[in-house]
């Protein structure tokens, strides 16, 4: 199944996932459409293209072009403030939420998202380029934003000298013809990312539906779109009211790649931390299962739960991380046979323990 976001792929997918949710004996099962991009290339290329403009315009307007493009590519990335998304073409994507009420009264609710959605691949997905980084990047447990060099770009256009701008103009030109090679590749089958996520959150329902969790609603999010931006998470957020002091949002998303971490921060341009409080939770949540505490990583790019901490949610991401570099990420070699499941089952044993914890029940009674 093609799982393009925002499109017939994204659809058929939520229809499959809530016909498994509801087989499973889960009653308050809903898809809920929304519109958004079919990919983020759309929106980076126009910011790339803006930035040229400004490293060829001379003077203070040439400058303040190149400063404003570089705030507004930081905010469309982040998913912060996606203005010019308002002006882009939309597809239809598809949520899938399901509710598994508390056993007794709820004093919390736990959002549990996994997106449904496969991402486009590009040359700039190549894996010989994230081989290029992958040993430092181990060593610091950080892959830099993907975003870095046109943010470097707009920063040289912003600087008064011609050499500058001229470089500056190389490095916008390389991001506009790599958002342009997005554009026009293909969806990857996504076995890894993020079919392991979704086959999490169907086990997790499945254990749900038998045994609710005493004092904790369970929300499962089946979120589309997270590839082409956030929309899904976004849509979802704009649409349910959550109690920041009575929510815990857990994202799982990539879980075949090698081993288990969570994001300590993630960011295509900036690093935007989780709260050092919830990542403790995760790691006592691991300690009371008998299992090991995820290592902590800053990712260049994004998931859906850093939306939640930008809401004021509490909120934590779960992946999964290969030798320094994410194995098929992006990749048209992203097939079942490459996912790591030991890994999935490992992170699945990890999400169980967070929600169990959460929700004052012991993790090791499963």
């Amino acid at each position: 199944m093609q799982r393009d976001s925002a499109g017939v792929g994204e659809r058929g997918a939520a229809n499959w996932i809530a016909g498994r949710l509801r087989d499973g004996g889960l009653a308050d099962v809903a898809i809920q459409p929304f519109r958004y991009q079919r990919t983020y290339a759309g929106a980076h290329a126009a910011h790339a293209a803006a930035g040229l403009a400004a490293a060829a315009l001379p003077g203070p307007a040439g400058r303040a072009l190149a400063i404003a493009g570089l705030a507004s590519l930081e905010l469309e990335g982040s998913g912060r403030r996606q203005w010019l998304r308002a002006l882009l073409p939309k597809g239809e994507g598809a949520n899938v939420v399901a509710r598994v009420p508390a056993a007794g009264v709820a004093r919390e609710t736990i959002v549990v998202v996994a997106h449904h959605d496969a991402a486009r691949t590009g040359l700039f997905w190549h894996p010989r380029l994230a081989r290029l980084s992958a040993a430092r990047n181990a060593r610091r447990r950080a892959i830099e934003g993907y975003l870095q060099p046109a943010a470097a770009g707009f920063a040289l256009a912003a600087l008064p000298w011609r050499a500058t701008r001229a470089g500056g103009a190389v490095l916008l030109a390389a991001a506009l013809a790599a958002a342009a090679d997005i554009a026009r590749s293909p969806t990857v089958p996504g076995a890894s990312d993020n079919a392991t996520g979704v086959a999490a959150l169907l086990a997790l329902a499945a254990e749900l539906g038998a045994e609710p969790l005493p004092g904790a609603d369970v929300v499962l999010l089946s979120a589309g779109c997270e590839e082409s931006g956030m929309g899904g998470m976004a849509a979802f957020l704009a649409r349910h009211a959550l109690d920041p002091a009575r929510t815990f949002v857990i994202g799982l998303d990539t879980l075949g790649a090698g081993t288990p971490i969570q994001l300590r921060g993630e960011g295509v341009i900036l690093t935007h931390r989780y709260a050092e409080r919830d990542l403790d939770r995760v790691d006592a949540a691991a300690r009371a299962a008998g299992l090991a505490p995820p290592p902590r990583w800053r990712l260049g790019g994004w998931t859906d739960p850093i939306l939640a901490r930008f809401a004021g949610l509490p909120a934590v991401s779960l992946l999964s991380m290969g030798d320094g570099h994410i194995p098929e990420y992006h990749r048209r070699t992203d097939t079942p046979e490459r996912v790591d499941w030991d890994c999935v089952d490992a992170c699945l044993a990890l999400a169980r323990a967070i929600l169990r914890t959460a929700a004052g029940a012991s993790p090791g009674t499963r």
